[in-house]
């Protein structure tokens, strides 16, 4: 398998309240109920009836974003093609999609006790913690740029964005948060 081209990772701001996260090795894994049993053996998977939550086993984590579809996230230093060979090994012949989208996507936390307010100053979703809480995860809008949110702990998000929106987001975020942040 030839090797996948080094990638640019955007210079992003980093605040008090936001930073990026380090490089993470993501995956788009999608698969009926025998696909996933099989990748749980090997992999922290959402229970198929947890909509919208993640389920983390140490620093992997799996994020429920449809009803056959999980982003399966882990550190760079994992290594997508050990992964990946461990997944497809422990799912064999059953029904799935598995691809490496490490490079398509950044990570940026959003944290503190204003968190819920400037994110919700570009996302549509009721953030409060009784109508998102922590562990709930879905793809949703942040201003114009899809995006994976997570509610990792009370104060703070997690946000998956595709690396050409980063920027953005992240400049649309810091003006927002000129309202709540001294």
């Amino acid at each position: 398998m030839p090797e996948a081209p080094a990638r640019h990772v955007p210079s992003l701001p980093s605040a008090d309240w936001m930073s990026p996260l380090p490089p993470a090795t993501r995956l788009a894994f999608q698969g009926g109920l025998a696909a996933r049993a099989a990748a749980a053996r090997v992999f922290p998977l959402p229970d198929a009836q947890a909509v919208c939550q993640a389920r983390c086993d140490g620093d992997r984590a799996g994020l429920w974003l449809g009803p056959d579809e999980c982003l399966l996230l882990a550190p760079a230093t994992t290594g997508a093609a050990a992964l990946l060979e461990a997944l497809r090994s422990a799912i064999g012949t059953a029904a799935h999609s598995l691809v490496d989208v490490s490079h398509r996507q950044v990570g940026l936390e959003i944290r503190g006790p204003q968190a819920e307010r400037i994110l919700n100053g570009a996302c549509p979703l009721d953030l409060s913690l009784e109508q998102f809480p922590v562990g709930r995860c879905t793809r949703t809008v942040l201003a114009k740029a899809e995006i994976v949110l997570w509610r990792t702990q009370a104060q703070h998000f997690r946000v998956e964005i595709w690396r050409s929106f980063a920027a953005y987001a992240a400049a649309l975020l810091q003006e927002i948060a000129r309202d709540y942040v001294v």
